[in-house]
This record gives C-alpha cells, structure tokens and sequence, in this order.
C-alpha cells in the first residue's frame, strides 16, 4: 500500500458507531501510519511503529482498541467486566489527551465502554474506586498503574488483551525503566501490543525484546517534519542576548510573526523572563510550567487550543533524548528516581514537546538553541501538522553556531535538501526600538522573576485544591480563569504599549499600518460646520496680530 488515500476509514471494516465518530472528527482518510498499523493491529499481531510527530499515531491504535473491545462485548461468550487495554503515556498531559481522543472515538458507544486516565489524577485514593469498577481500558503512566498493581487496586494478570506503549521512545528516559520492568510481572503471559513512538533508538530496541512478540515493524519512509513547501525553517544571527530581546519584541509588536505560537526557551527561569519581558509591552503570554498541577498545565493547553491567547512560553528540558553515553545516561536516570535538589518541586512526569497536541501553531519560535537534533524534530514538529502550514524560527547566539550546524547536517541529510533559511531581516532597521527593550530588561530583575514564579505556584495551588471540587460541578466557570494574565502589573510601562509611527522601519510602514489598520480603525472626526474656521491653520497669523499690537 503506497499511502493512506488508497483506503478509506469504511475499508477497514470497523464498527459502524466509530466510524460515524471519525466522520464527525472531520477525518476523511486514514494518514500514512494509520493505513498500515490498523489492518495489522485488527488481525492481532504486535505492532512496533515508527512515525513522525503529527501522523495520527494515537487514532493508530486507538480504533483497533476500541474495535477489539466492541467485539469483544458484542460476542456471547464474552467474560465478565474486565480491564481489557492498557496504555502507558511518559507524561499526565499526553495521558489527558489521549483519553480524551478515546472519547471522541468511542461517543457512539459510551455506555459500552468505559475509559478511565489515572496518570493525571494527584490524588491516588480517588482513583481506587474508579479502578474498582473495573474499566475497559486504563491510561497511565508507568509509575501510577505499578502502584495500583502493587496496592491491588488493579488487576491485569487474568484480562489484560492489549498493551500499547505511546511515545514508547521516552518511557525508559523519563525514568520508568526499573517501574516498567516490575510492572510486565503483572501481566499475562500473551496479549497483543502496540509500541508507537516517533523514533527507533536503543531504548526501544530494549522494550521490543521485553513485550513484543513477533512483531511487525512499520518504519515509515518519511521524514521526521514535514517538508518545505508545508514548514518553512529559519535561522536569525544574533550578535547579543539582547539582541535576542530586541528581535522577539519587534517581530510580535509589529505582527511580522502572526498567529499562535510558541516560544521555547531552556530553563522555568527562561520562561518567567520572557513572560515579564512581553508584559512591558502589553503581550499576554502564559507559561507552561512544570512545577504547576497537572489540572493547571492541561487548562492552559486547552486554553491555548481554543485561542483564549496567542503565545505560550515552554521549556523541553525534560527531553532527554540528547546523544550521552550509557554511564551518563543511567547517572540522570539514578538522579530522577532519587529527586536531587533542581528536581524536587518539578513534575517528573511532565513533557511539552512530545506528543502533545498544541492545534492550529502558526509558529515556533526557538528562543534558545534546542540541544539536540531530536529536540529540534519534536519542538518544530508542533507546527504545520495535518496539513496547516508552519514556521520555525530559531534564534542563534555566536557561541550556538557550531551546535546549530549539526542540528542543520543532520536535517539536510534526512530531507534531502537545506532546511534552515537565514530569515531576511536587518536588525539596524529596528535600532530605533532598542531602548524601549533595554527599558523593560531593566525591569525584569532576579526578584521580580522569583516573585511572578512563586506567585503563580501558589495562585494554582490554591484553585486546585479549594475549588476542585466546585469546578467538577461548575465546568463553565474554569473558562473564566486565565494564565495569560499579567503577574507583575505595578512595573508595567503604559508608554511601551504601542509603538510610535516614527520609531516603525520605513520598510515595514506601509505592511505595518495595513495590518494593524484593520485592527483599529479610528472614528473619522466630525465635520466642520460651513465657515467655521480651523484654529490650527489660523493660529500662526492671530499670533502675528497680537504681537503687532503690542507693539
């Protein structure tokens, strides 16, 4: 089979009720994953599959799930009620989105299955009599369902039928290896598996011998992003980190970069700045923080996705998909499954630029230099998905050209072609801008960053835990809470909010004034009455006159 328009969804020959769901989702045919991985999966052999972020993986072996569970259900020798599929997600996020893709799939037969996500829940003995009911299918990070197994909340030995393992690349680097190994004790000695992840590294290597049997491996001929014509890549020079500053506040002040995007930075501290930086100018952006609840994190996604606002700032520093060697690798491994100091207040099970679904990103912005080629892959990897376009733009420091032109070797070699384009700007035109950025980088101190973060921590700290439960009951009212809101309004500059006409670059005027023209058009002045005279005009020569007169 050559791609997925050669099959339709009805081709497949799944349940009518999910395929009236996918009509619904808008999906007119299966992607290139889903068209080899569903056919396999419904005739019950193991599947390894490698797809590029973006492909449809998820819906890959979601429909085969459900379609199993249904006939299952539907035949008369079924067995009692019984958790029946697992999946195991390396991070609360990506296990919140993929229960609610599930859901989509599954609403024409709701009340024959039942999904349940324990890996987002913080409170684990809530989750017991959920568990207890026994649902068909159980979402989970490795850490959370080993402790339901142990604490026998949940019982797989005896019903387990299918396992699928997402983004199954990260669960040994996110620290899982010892909990994932412990966990395959609980299970039966044969079921079908799914192992889905968008590279094939040794990690996975090692998961294939330890769950697959027989399998077929699906690596796709594709790359890994999506090519020019659909995701256009760029690179800026930066001489300073200031210059970094300067650029990022003319690029979204004069709407050259436009609609939702991005911005990854390296670090928490990284985000804070940025955010406060922007504040200055009166650009609401939120911070996808790792220290933050889980609810917290899930509601700014969703907020995002619905375009309560434009810019998101995140860090992927748990992406620890960059090249180590094994000591190194298993030292950071030891280091999380103790908890050192950096990583005590941090969620461990938190990750932003794999798996989740970020929808409709005009762009990505790499505030700092990714690390890796793969953190490149994955974080340019959240625009330009299904078929919108995209933009990655990265912004380079001198001391970041050598990393960049591995990032840029390996992307060219893989594609065939030169990825990363200088982006054509001349930073001498927005000079007239600079001290209205070092005005604001002068108010974004240390302390103003380590006062917005703690504030913020406790601000979502307070709204999970007392109004938890009136949010359950009240689900409109979560809509009202914003996180894009400023955090430190006393230090905002009301005269940075616009910018000057003289202080725009002549080049960019006329783009400029038609953009934000359509934005704000002001009210036309009220005619003049017939004769009546502009002062502005007679001014100079009533001047004249009574300064002859005093003479």
């Amino acid at each position: 089979m050559a791609d997925g328009a050669e099959l339709s969804f009805a081709q497949l020959g799944l349940d009518p009720r999910i395929l009236q769901a996918v009509c619904e989702l808008g999906w007119a045919q299966p992607t290139l994953i889903q068209a080899r991985a569903i056919p396999l999966a419904l005739e019950g052999k193991d599947v390894l599959a490698r797809a590029k972020t973006g492909s449809g993986k998820t819906a890959a072996y979601a429909l085969p799930l459900l379609q199993h569970l249904l006939r299952r259900k539907a035949s008369p020798t079924v067995a009692e009620q019984a958790v029946r599929g697992l999946i195991l997600v390396p991070t609360k996020e990506l296990g919140r989105q993929v229960l609610q893709m599930l859901r989509q799939l599954a609403a024409y037969c709701a009340r024959d299955l039942r999904l349940v996500d324990i890996s987002g829940q913080a409170d684990f003995a809530a989750q017991r009599p959920l568990l207890m009911e026994k649902p068909d299918v159980v979402v989970g990070t490795p850490s959370r369902v080993l402790a339901h197994l142990q604490a026998q909340n949940l019982s797989l030995r005896d019903s387990l039928e299918i396992l699928v393992m997402d983004e199954a690349d990260l669960l040994f680097s996110f620290g899982f290896e010892e909990d994932l190994k412990s966990l395959l004790c609980h299970l039966p000695q044969i079921y079908q598996s799914f192992l889905m992840s968008a590279t094939l590294n040794e990690d996975i290597q090692a998961l294939k011998e330890l769950v697959l049997h027989n399998p077929v491996t699906l690596r796709l001929q594709e790359s890994q992003l999506p090519d020019s014509s659909q995701l256009s890549q760029f690179q800026i020079q930066c001489e300073t980190e200031e210059d970094k500053f300067l650029l990022l506040y003319a690029l979204l002040k004069l709407a050259l970069l436009r609609g939702k995007v991005i911005l990854f930075v390296g670090s928490i501290g990284r985000c804070y700045r940025l955010k406060l930086f922007l504040e200055q100018f009166s650009i609401p952006a939120c911070v996808l923080n790792s220290e933050l609840p889980v609810q917290s994190r899930c509601h700014i996604i969703s907020q995002f996705n619905r375009g309560f606002y434009d810019y998101i700032v995140a860090t992927d520093e748990h992406d620890l998909a960059e090249p180590e060697g094994p000591r190194e690798g298993e030292r950071k491994r030891r280091r999380r499954r103790k908890g050192s100091k950096a990583e005590k207040g941090r969620d461990q099970e938190y990750g932003v630029s794999r798996g989740i679904d970020f929808q409709n990103v005009s762009a990505v912005l790499n505030f700092d230099l990714p690390p890796s080629v793969e953190s490149y892959i994955h974080r340019a990897g959240r625009t330009a998905r299904a078929d919108n376009p995209g933009t990655a733009l990265t912004l380079v420091l001198p001391s970041e050209r050598g990393p960049l032109a591995k990032i840029e070797a390996a992307l060219t070699a893989e594609s065939g072609e030169t990825t990363l384009q200088p982006y054509q700007f001349r930073m001498e035109e927005i000079e007239g801008l600079r001290y209205r950025c070092q005005d604001a980088m002068r108010s974004v101190t240390k302390q103003a960053i380590k006062e917005a973060r703690l504030r913020e921590i406790k601000e979502e700290l307070l709204n999970s835990e007392k109004l938890k439960t009136y949010f359950e009951d009240n689900p409109r009212d979560l809509g009202l809470l914003r996180h894009d809101q400023p955090l430190h309004p006393a230090i905002v500059k009301p005269h940075l909010r616009n910018v000057p006409e003289y202080l725009v670059p002549p080049t960019l005027r006329a783009v400029i004034q038609r953009r934000l023209g359509q934005r704000r058009r002001r009210k036309p002045l009220p005619p003049r009455a017939k004769g009546q005279r502009n002062p502005l005009r007679s001014f100079k020569g009533t001047r004249k006159q009574k300064t002859g007169a005093g003479r």
